[in-house]
């Protein structure tokens, strides 16, 4: 009997290191050119861009330091790599990006009570830079989204960002058509009402595969129930799905071969069943029917 497992929870090569590196240099060109331009125009939009922008340079700069970390090869001492060292970072980036979000809110409700100058002028071609440079940060990441929960979250940081420049852009020629400044604390609520929700998410997700839950996508029960139909079982038991980079998912599981079903074949139909639901890496149990009342179950 040949049997074909793969066991090889070796990082990816294929972690887009150069695409994250463009959009740092990019990030980081625009934050100052927003920052300066936000103080020159006086435009509290402008400047709740900058530091939207300056949380994102510090999350793709650790977003660039998990990917060099999880590029690291399994050892004894860490048996399944380092990938979620780029989940942590993920959750870093997210927590940051909410902190940011609040400072933005309390800011615009500021301004909205007592509006300021804005040069609209100014903050249009500010605004409008911006747009380009994310614009070049989102198709650099854009075909890299899937590669690890690391990347999908800065990809979301340049895409709420090049919204957010839409917003302001919108806001600079308002401004300019009207002189109604309250424009300016508006955009900044709507790049708030931008980043707010997805952060969360992120967050979410992050926190999830931390403390290994079930992937989203995948439910529990519809794994059983394939497992259970599948020839030679008759039950199983012990049932794990987890993650460890948000990516790819394992699972763990005890099954109880039916009497006179052979161990091999039996492995090789329950790990066809488990890649037909996506799931590529697995650990299995097989047990005799006599031994499942020795199990303690977990």
């Amino acid at each position: 009997m040949a049997h074909d497992h793969n066991h090889d929870h070796a990082p990816s090569s294929d972690t887009p290191l150069r695409a994250l590196l463009v959009a740092l240099a990019v990030t980081a060109t625009v934050f100052v050119a927003e920052l300066v331009g936000g103080w020159l125009a006086g435009s509290m939009a402008l400047m709740a861009d900058a530091m939207h922008m300056l949380s994102d340079a510090a999350g793709l700069i650790i977003a660039v330091l998990a990917v060099l970390v999880g590029r690291k090869q399994a050892s004894r001492h860490a048996t399944y790599g380092y990938r979620r060292v780029e989940v942590l970072a993920a959750l870093v980036n997210a927590v940051l990006v909410l902190a940011i979000s609040v400072w933005i809110v309390v800011e615009a409700i500021r301004r909205l009570r007592a509006p300021a100058d804005v040069h609209g002028e100014t903050m249009l071609l500010i605004a409008v830079i911006g747009f380009a440079a994310n614009g070049i940060s989102a198709w650099a990441l854009h075909g890299h989204r899937g590669d690890s929960i690391n990347v999908r979250g800065a990809f979301l940081h340049v895409l709420v960002d090049l919204l957010g420049s839409a917003a302001v852009i919108v806001a600079g020629i308002v401004v300019m058509a009207t002189g109604v400044a309250v424009a300016d604390a508006v955009a900044s609520l709507i790049i708030a009402a931008l980043v707010l929700p997805r952060a969360w998410q992120l967050m979410r997700q992050s926190a999830g595969v931390l403390l290994e839950q079930v992937p989203e996508g995948f439910r529990t029960a519809e794994v059983e129930e394939a497992l259970r139909a599948t020839a030679g079982v008759a039950n199983i038991h012990d049932l794990h799905l987890w993650s460890l980079d948000g990516v790819n998912v394992l699972a763990t599981v005890h099954v109880v071969g039916a009497a006179g079903t052979d161990s091999g074949p039996l492995l090789d139909a329950v790990q066809h069943a488990l890649r037909e639901l996506g799931i590529e890496h697995s650990t299995i149990q097989i047990e005799r029917p006599e031994h499942e009342s020795h199990e303690q179950v977990c």
